[in-house]
């Protein structure tokens, strides 16, 4: 283009190649990246060398100072990209220029002619870069695979067990500017579920099995999702509190060894009294600020724990722990508890003993003849450890009244437990271990009658007695104690053995002889393999097995029971219902001389009872 004629190059006006050293500045030819407005159309070249490309690129050139004194001047929101105008014109060095609208001064040092007057607004090739796309776009559409662990903090389905409602972050999200359309499959999935607060006790035995109740039904469904890992407080049980059980008993098992007069032939010391009670205090720590934060972020698993017939007992266990640390204590540390310490401890205690003894005694879906179960002992061993711990603080009537308590709730349920009241079923072999909860409270309960009375005298021996009868029973049975799986429950089973220990050391500072010595010593050593086994066993399941808090399918269970399946009523046609079957089994070995009744029983209900039609010729005539 030249005086403002719209022309087109040629290949003569190409061949002229200005000289490398030469700096040209963009202005000082006219027209140059640019066409001034005119009414003629542009027709395209013919030669493909001279075809400038539009929308992100330009001619080239080298600009020189002269480019960025322009007066006047205001330029576009656009983005030039420099290209050679001819194949020699590689050998410069390509520039990109980008300008920003903003208006140059001018600061008068330029003498060009093309400078002395403003020029006209041009015409660019180059086309603005489209602004549609924002970064959030971007991000959102992006389809990386996520971290394992933060797609689980994103999951919606988990919102339902959360204390806080997952209906504030969805409120949050649709503020932001989130429709309804993107959200999620699995966050709608967590709108839908509706949690029931209260479960009744028959669902969790209609829905679950196993020994502890943790296993599924193959006919129920869960609320969460089956074939991912929940997050870690989800999978965080209140049975673990029975680590705390086992290692603070050693404690007391170590101080009663170190300090009793029938065992000083040991020559032990009161550091490992110390070191156990330390590392009592730093587990009871762990597991209490763990199981805490499980409380604040999901109350509702926290609920559902305390609804289930076998959980429920473990919530006794935090407090049993903290009066195993109290009874442990070092002397090196305290000689002598303030007696306001056992209030606050057993305070506590009475608030869940009105809420669970009142519901075994006034009946109901949790009474306890239906939910009778081993681990109900951990609900009555806590009063014996609370009016032994008070009785060693001086105090009377209240070791007395927890004592009492604990006493009349054991019996009816070592009576309710030994005839197997509630199924009338053998315990099976995953849960032999539990057998051994039946010698905690008797042996608690003795050394407690002999702190309230003064001395070991004939009533704290007969209980004593009792729990050692309990104790050679289990464990003559060798084979009853084999061939089943860790459970991080055990726990719980290992301070009765301790708590046996403890009682015949103290019966043997009371009856010297070489026969309870060499019988406290036995059982303290029993007692030291088994809770240092389980602490191995539980470190591999820990760190080497990584399952040893699995999915805790418990606290997952849906409130509402399975839909039968509908049968077809062609196939019911072809094949008959129960009732017509029964019949015709009656009538077919019915006779009038004798009758076989058990050839018409049908198969046996839901309720377990045998389904039997009765017939008119049953009826007196």
């Amino acid at each position: 283009m030249e005086n403002g004629k719209c022309q087109e190059d040629t290949p003569k006006e190409l061949s002229a190649v200005p000289p490398l050293i030469k700096y040209i500045s963009s202005v000082q030819v006219a027209g140059f990246d640019s066409i001034e407005e005119c009414n003629e159309e542009i027709e395209p070249p013919n030669n493909p060398s001279t075809l400038r490309i539009q929308g992100n690129v330009s001619s080239s050139g080298v600009q020189s100072d002269a480019e960025f004194q322009l007066g006047n001047h205001q330029r576009k929101n656009t983005v030039s990209l420099s290209m050679p105008p001819s194949p020699v014109g590689v050998q410069l060095s390509p520039k990109t220029v980008f300008s920003t609208g903003e208006r140059i001064p001018n600061n008068g040092t330029s003498g060009l002619a093309a400078l002395e007057k403003p020029q006209k607004a041009t015409l660019f090739h180059s086309q603005p870069i489209p602004m549609g796309s924002t970064f959030e776009d971007a991000v959102r559409n992006i389809k990386a695979a996520p971290h394992p662990s933060i797609s689980r903090l994103k999951d919606r389905r988990y919102d339902s067990f959360k204390t806080c409602s997952g209906k504030l972050a969805r409120q949050l999200t649709i503020l932001r500017g989130k429709s309804q359309q993107q959200i999620r499959p699995d966050e709608t999935e967590a709108q839908e579920a509706v949690i029931e607060n209260n479960i009744p006790a028959e669902r969790y035995f209609a829905a679950l099995e196993g020994p502890e109740l943790e296993t599924l039904r193959p006919s129920e469904e869960i609320l969460l999702p089956d074939d991912k890992t929940w997050p870690f407080l989800l999978r965080f049980p209140i049975s673990s509190f029975g680590m705390c059980l086992g290692v603070s008993s050693q404690a007391i098992m170590w101080k009663t060894l170190a300090s009793s007069v029938s065992t000083k032939f040991l020559h032990l010391s009161l550091k490992i009294n110390f070191v156990l009670w330390i590392i009592s205090i730093a587990l009871v720590i762990t597991v209490a600020s763990t199981y805490l934060l499980k409380v604040l972020l999901y109350f509702e698993a926290v609920r559902r724990e305390y609804y289930h017939p076998i959980r429920v007992n473990f919530f006794f266990a935090p407090w049993i722990a903290l009066l195993f640390l109290a009874i442990g204590v070092p002397p090196s540390v305290a000689s002598k508890l303030h007696p306001a310490l056992w209030y606050v401890l057993m305070t506590p205690f009475l608030c869940l003993e009105l809420k669970i003894y009142g519901q075994w005694m006034s009946g109901g879906q949790r009474r306890l003849s239906k939910v009778a179960n081993p681990t109900n002992h951990l609900s009555i061993v806590g009063n014996f450890v609370g009016a032994l711990l008070g009785a060693s603080m001086g105090l009377k009537e209240g070791p007395i009244f927890f004592f009492a308590i604990g006493m009349a709730h054991y019996l009816v349920l070592f009576v309710t437990l030994y005839q197997r009241l509630p199924t009338n079923a053998t315990l099976p072999k995953e849960l032999h271990p539990v057998f051994f909860l039946f010698i905690a409270a008797p042996s608690v309960a003795s050394m407690a009658l002999a702190n309230i009375q003064g001395s070991f005298d004939n009533a704290s021996r007969m209980i004593y007695f009792v729990a050692m009868f309990l104790y050679f029973s289990l464990v003559v049975r060798v084979n009853f104690f084999r061939g089943f799986q860790f459970s991080l429950a055990w726990w719980a089973y290992t301070f009765p053995m301790t708590g046996a220990a403890i009682a015949t050391i103290r019966y043997s500072t009371e009856v010297t002889n070489i026969v309870t010595q060499v019988l406290a010593v036995l059982l303290s050593v029993i007692a030291t393999v088994i809770v240092g086994s389980l602490f191995v066993t539980t470190i591999i399941h820990a760190f080497v097995y990584h399952d040893l808090f699995p999915n805790d399918i418990a606290i997952a269970i849906s409130d509402r029971k399975p839909k039968p399946p509908q049968k077809n009523w062609f196939q019911n046609l072809r094949n008959g219902n129960s009732e017509s079957q029964n019949i015709e089994n009656f009538l077919k070995f019915s006779g009038p001389d004798s009758k076989d009744l058990e050839a018409c029983i049908g198969p046996k209900t839901s309720e377990g009872e045998d389904g039997i039609v009765p017939s008119s010729s049953d009826q007196p005539r």
